[in-house]
């Protein structure tokens, strides 16, 4: 089984998320920017060092938000491999500097957008996102029902505070 580290970022700004859209064959999702870790980089190194790739914008690495371990089976592995890959994904929170956004040429991305966090389920994204949305508390609550007639504390009687 092949193990793959890599390093992400939750960039969120004005109520919408810094995503990237990862292209393999006909395998395609949006996605956080970040990537595989080098031989010998740290984590927070090259968390700055995909962003600028896959968004051309510069990256100042915050808070670690979580670490994500998960076993898969790709789809398209050459003859003879093993398609079962373990995945080590470690999560950043991010800024960036502003900036105009430019896609990715020759690399795994494709493009790079803002997207509006009311947004995210419109569209087809990799696990990862959620993933890192939850670990930075951004994820997407479903709203309290609205109770006809007044709250609960004023049907009872009950007055209010």
């Amino acid at each position: 089984m092949d193990l793959r580290v890599a390093a992400y970022a939750v960039v969120e700004r004005r109520g919408k998320i810094l995503l990237t859209h990862w292209r393999r064959g006909h395998l395609h999702g949006w996605t956080l920017p970040g990537g595989g870790i080098e031989s010998g980089e740290d984590p927070r190194d090259a968390v700055i060092r995909e962003v600028a790739e896959e968004t051309g914008l510069e990256a100042r690495v915050g808070k670690l938000l979580g670490v994500d371990s998960r076993v898969m089976v790709r789809e398209e592995v050459p003859a003879g491999d093993d398609p079962e890959l373990h995945t080590i994904r470690i999560v950043y929170r991010a800024t960036v500097l502003d900036g105009p956004l430019r896609n990715e040429v020759g690399g795994s991305s494709d493009e790079a957008r803002w997207v509006p966090l009311r947004e995210i389920k419109s569209l087809r994204t990799l696990s990862l996102v959620q993933t890192g949305l939850r670990m930075a508390g951004l994820h997407r609550r479903p709203p309290a029902k609205a109770v006809k007639g007044g709250s609960r504390q004023q049907r009872q009687g009950k007055p209010r505070k």
